[in-house]
């Protein structure tokens, strides 16, 4: 399936695509954001049928953990993309100082990260002009080889929505059989819910060298692990309560 993303490589196509610089990828957000509105929307169904309690609880319940527990992931995520950005403009205003003030320690520093990749001798000296010949683009290099941060930071704002929509879809497919009073709503809901599970790894794997089915396995396993434990949480709590 990784096929589908490879791109053209004629001169015209790879020019293009070079011109629009690197995009950010938010696959992260909606597959953290899926999993976990599954998984916590799940639990709770598991947990009350569990515990013998009304289906209307779980819709209480489960309510309230898509609107409170999905704000709290995004709101998290928000944060923690932001918190990323504000790291690149220290460093990046730190770099600024430091090739301001020191500007062939900087080179230095510079000419140490080439030779590590295999320039010497002119080839090293001329890649060191071209990298410090420019003031954004020797700080660039810096930003990505000395500290190792990404081209391109994603949005905080795109990566907090696309983990609350995730998780509202996701996690609103456990609720529907008692949405609806289906027969057998706890069995229908376990094979929705299972199958959710299966959906996302098989979609992640378009991006990964992992082959869908094993990859819908494997988050298929995470599925499969909380449900029975969220049930066995509601029928020990029961018998104790």
């Amino acid at each position: 399936m990784i096929e589908l993303l490879e791109h053209d490589h004629s001169p015209d196509a790879i020019r293009e695509r070079l011109a629009a610089g690197p995009r950010a990828s938010y696959l992260r957000d909606f597959v953290y954001g899926g999993i976990d509105g599954a998984v916590t929307t799940f639990a709770v169904v598991s947990g009350v049928v569990g515990a013998r309690l009304a289906p209307a609880v779980i819709l209480i319940l489960g309510a309230a953990n898509l609107v409170g527990d999905g704000f709290s992931m995004a709101a998290s995520n928000y944060s923690g993309t932001r918190t990323e950005h504000e790291e690149m403009r220290a460093l990046r205003a730190r770099e600024e100082r430091h090739i301001a003030g020191d500007p062939d320690g900087e080179r230095e520093e510079v000419s140490q990260i080439l030779a590590a990749k295999g320039f010497g001798g002119d080839e090293l000296r001329n890649a060191v002009g071209v990298v410090t010949a420019d003031r954004e683009r020797w700080i660039r290099f810096m930003l990505s080889e000395e500290y190792g941060l990404p081209s391109q930071v994603r949005s905080p704002w795109i990566a907090a929505w696309s983990t609350f929509a995730a998780f509202a879809v996701c996690g609103l497919v456990p609720l529907l059989p008692f949405v609806f009073s289906f027969s057998a709503p706890f069995v229908t809901s376990l094979l929705m819910t299972l199958c959710v599970f299966f959906a996302i790894g098989s979609v992640k794997s378009l991006w990964t060298t992992v082959p869908w089915w094993r990859a819908g396995l494997e988050t298929l396993s995470i599925g499969v692990i909380a449900a029975a434990l969220a049930y066995a949480a509601g029928a020990v709590l029961k018998r104790v309560i």
